[in-house]
């Protein structure tokens, strides 16, 4: 049998779809409530740099698929070997939209593999709860910078 756990979170953003969707690929917005320092826009074929930089940690990221507004498709090497992520933003009327982030492709060993999705489901619940809080009330939260106050440790949870 194939052991592929998927990660998966969503949240409500009272925000137009616009305003959500430029949070996430303009990284003057998303260094507020996600990663500190970027090498660049989120963009169709750009590969970037993310960086963590309290917890001295980096990814590499690669655009795959861009459809402003309602998707994008990107591989990261938050884990290492490099992982699918995929947002959808869905207007919900009355300027609210709601984000899913779906990411797939871990390696490893049953239980590494498991401890990846678990990681990716609790990083990426915390980053879309910050976006909301910025985006909504103005708020940076830090609950990524928060998350590990001693540092990631070597766990792997670099998110």
């Amino acid at each position: 049998m194939l052991f592929a756990p998927i990660a998966k979170a969503g949240m409500l953003i009272r925000k137009p779809i616009s305003e959500v969707f430029e949070a996430v690929v303009n990284p003057d917005i998303t260094t507020r409530f996600w990663f500190s320092k970027s090498t660049g826009r989120l963009e169709p074929g750009k590969q970037i740099r993310w960086e963590w930089e309290s917890y001295d940690v980096a990814a590499q990221v690669r655009v795959r698929e861009l459809e402003r507004n309602r998707r994008l498709i990107m591989e990261w090497s938050a884990f290492g070997a490099p992982t699918r992520v995929e947002w959808r933003f869905s207007s919900r009327g009355d300027n609210k939209t709601f984000v899913e982030v779906t990411n797939t492709g871990f390696g490893g060993e049953e239980d590494e593999i498991a401890r990846q999705a678990i990681d990716s489901t609790e990083g990426f619940t915390l980053v879309l709860a910050g976006l909301k809080a910025f985006l909504e009330h103005g708020i940076e939260l830090n609950l990524v910078i928060d998350r590990f106050p001693d540092g990631p440790s070597g766990n792997g949870r670099k998110h």
